[in-house]
């Protein structure tokens, strides 16, 4: 009999294919029999007149993805087992059953021990034969029964595994799609490779060097610029490691990072520049820079919220999207680092092109407390197996290096800026004024109003709201902003453009903002308030302060707001603030030595793995780990799209014609909100269900949604009358 894994694509052709694909991928980290034999054996229940049956249109369920997995575990292939299980479904539990999760190993290759042996005799005996390959030299000693070997060796044994699944993930679907879309297949690759794209950056450096005058050379924001970048170039031809730039905003990091990165991937024969930032604000404000000197077609910025252009070719880049083959990555934090410990093929497919990458952490001190241990795990693996260089960059180092009190920390990370403390004095451009006492939102509103030109920084959403209000009321002719999560991030990215232009010219200019302006936002007032937090947000907010030296000082103004920070990982930060500002009423935030004892009194403050995650690895609980593992805790919020431009019409292509690109190109006009305030919505009739699960304000209440404001959430919910005139 002839088997196929696909209409008209022989099974046989379909598992050697895979096999050296996977090869191909999993040789990177020293692992390329494993993805070979894993490839040979993923389609193994493919060998079954049922499934053939199926192929050919009958409408009956096949399992196919079992049999594999239990020739693994027969042979004590576990890893392998693992793999091919949950090339479909996703990488499961080892024995516990996860709600809603794929069934656990254990029992997938216990029911499919009877289905495999009666497929024995239709496998190709050379597939059957295949014998085990030797663990790569890092992993070959361990045994997943072998309790000796300790929960630190089980978790080396669980990424090991979840990398070996990103190459037979992608094999499998590029194999497929070769075969069955080779249109797809043609448009991808053809990029630069580093080595090309390293000069590039080092002729713009040069371009703006020379476009500066001598009187600008001069002045000791330039000459700190030139320091850092040369900093970088000397640590570039360093082997693979762990790196740390220290620098204060404004010493061009953004740029320097780069020229490190590509130089040194250029210098070890690394692949690809994976540039890891928190918030998609600061993306596209850096992938805008980094673009505008490698060109699109050599970078892919990789996030929710962006809608690329109609000029670019949309194919080429969705495509890069799936699996990171493009030279220049940039994307969030949530979305490397969620794929780091992911369990489903779609979000693992990329993983294998992280090996031999240069990962440059962005706002580095943004890790989230709740699973510092695991992502500290990730990045000293990534290091010591994979054949990656990490780069932390920030203005406010966190305590993230090895030691007593953080054993799990980063082991042997080597500084770039030799002394990050004489940098931060020399270009000191604040000057710290701490609180004494609370303040009042209209005392607070006056103070904002005798500076011409002010940022204040807020707690809380409905903070920000009030303060913009009381600060208009009191300067109504002139123009005054405000920035908040209830605004859409096309709407925010519009204001934020704005208010540059306002600061460009002569006039007044006012904004409030909540946290969301901190870190990276390219903006530059003479004068900031802040609300007391933890030192990392008040030094963050003061890099929107005199940012460019354009004034003698500037002044931040930290001062007691009548509200708290939000429970949680805000309000600890403030407590921590809170006492070292009683033991020390005159601190020095442009201290980096001040950085690192308030980390680490804040992560003594916080639970480092909140939701267990580490134990649940070390336990090879794949489909767990995945489910546990949040950057950030939005589960608790519900996605609007808001009627902001030209939302309406993207709303309508969807509701015509649901396509993922579609659903996509909403994302710039979407608010989270908390579940009381959806159950409100939806009662008063406020929203519609565009398609599955997707809801957008109705139009007879697109009054909701403020120019100004955003989205208006404690007023009255009734609809505009006159959109009910038929």
């Amino acid at each position: 009999m002839i088997y196929y894994a696909h209409p008209g694509h022989l099974l046989v052709d379909h598992l050697y294919s895979v096999a050296e694909i996977a090869r191909g991928f999993c040789s990177d980290f020293r692992s390329g029999e494993w993805g070979y034999l894993a490839g040979l054996w993923h389609d193994l229940g493919k060998f079954q007149v049922q499934f053939q049956r199926r192929l050919a249109g009958e409408r009956i369920a096949v399992e196919h993805s079992g049999v594999g997995a239990a020739l693994a575990a027969r042979r004590r292939l576990t890893p392998i087992a693992f793999l091919i299980a949950g090339h479909h479904a996703g990488l499961a539990n080892s024995v516990e059953t996860l709600p809603g999760g794929p069934k656990p190993l254990k029992e997938r290759v216990a029911e499919n021990q009877a289905l495999l042996d009666s497929l024995l005799s239709s496998i190709p005996q050379e597939v059957l034969d295949m014998k085990a390959p030797e663990g790569p030299a890092f992993l070959k000693e361990l045994r997943i029964s072998d309790r000796a070997t300790g929960d630190d060796a089980k978790r080396r044994l669980e990424f090991w595994v979840r990398f070996m699944f990103s190459g037979l993930a992608d094999a499998d679907y590029l194999d497929t799609e070769a075969f069955l879309e080779p249109g797809k297949a043609k448009v991808r690759g053809g990029y630069q490779s580093l080595p090309l794209l390293w000069p590039l950056l080092e002729a713009e450096l040069a371009r703006k060097a020379d476009g500066l005058s001598a009187a600008d050379r001069a002045l000791p924001i330039n000459q700190a610029r030139s320091a850092v970048a040369e900093a970088c170039r000397a640590a570039a031809e360093s082997p693979t490691g762990l790196f740390s730039l220290t620098a204060p905003t404004g010493a061009g990091k953004t740029l320097a990072a780069m020229l490190f990165a590509l130089k040194h991937a250029t210098h070890n024969g690394q692949r690809r520049v994976i540039v890891v930032l928190p918030y998609t604000s600061i993306i596209e404000q850096n992938a805008n820079v980094y673009r505008a000197v490698f060109g699109w077609e050599n970078l892919i910025e990789h996030h929710s919220n962006y809608d690329p252009p109609p000029t670019e070719d949309t194919t080429r880049y969705q495509l890069a999207t799936e699996n990171w083959e493009a030279p220049i990555i940039v994307t969030t934090t949530v979305q490397f680092f969620e794929s780091l410990f992911a369990n489903r093929p779609s979000r693992c497919r990329k993983l294998h092109n992280i090996v031999k990458s240069v990962v440059v952490l962005d706002e580095v001190q943004t890790l989230p407390p709740g699973v510092l241990l695991a992502v500290l795990d990730a990045l000293n693996e990534l290091v010591t197996s994979y054949g990656c260089s990490v780069l932390l960059s920030t203005a406010t180092p966190p305590a993230l290096a090895a030691r007593p009190g953080l054993p799990q920390g980063l082991s042997n990370v080597r500084e770039i800026i030799p002394d990050a403390g004489s940098l931060a004095r020399r270009l000191k451009r604040v000057s710290y004024h701490w609180p004494i006492s609370e303040t009042t939102w209209v005392a607070l509103a006056g103070r904002i109003c005798s500076h011409p030109r002010a940022l204040a920084v807020v707690h809380r959403r409905a903070d920000a709201r009030l303060l913009a209000t009381l600060v208009r009321e009191l300067r109504a002719e002139d123009p005054v902003f405000h920035l908040s999560a209830l605004m859409c991030p096309a709407h925010r990215s519009a204001v934020l453009a704005e208010v540059r232009e306002v600061l460009a010219s002569d006039h007044p200019c006012r904004l409030v903002s909540t946290q969301l302006i901190e870190a990276g936002v390219d903006i530059d007032f003479p004068v900031l308030y802040r609300a007391l937090a933890g030192l990392d947000s008040i030094v963050q907010a003061a890099g929107r302060c005199n940012r460019e030296g354009s004034v003698a000082e500037g002044h931040v103004y930290v001062f007691r707001a009548p509200s708290l920070p939000p429970q949680g990982v805000l309000r600890r930060g403030f407590e921590v603030m809170n006492t070292m500002l009683a033991a020390d009423a005159a601190l020095d935030p442009s201290d980096p030595a001040l950085c690192h004892d308030y980390f680490r009194e804040f992560y003594f403050a916080n639970s480092l793995d909140e939701h267990g995650i580490q134990p649940a690895r070390a336990q090879l609980n794949f489909a767990t780990v995945a489910k546990e593992f949040r950057i950030i805790e939005d589960e608790c919020t519900k996605s609007v799209i808001v009627p902001y431009r030209d939302a309406q019409g993207r709303i309508d292509n969807v509701r015509r014609f649901v396509t993922r690109e579609g659903i996509r190109s909403l994302q710039p006009y979407s608010v989270r909100i908390y579940p009381p305030s959806f159950a409100q919505l939806l009662q008063a009739g406020a929203l519609d269900e565009i398609c599955d699960g997707l809801f957008a304000i109705a139009l007879p209440f697109a009054h909701l949604y403020d120019e100004t404001l955003g989205l208006l959430l404690d007023t009255e919910l009734t609809p505009n009358p006159a959109s009910l005139v038929v």
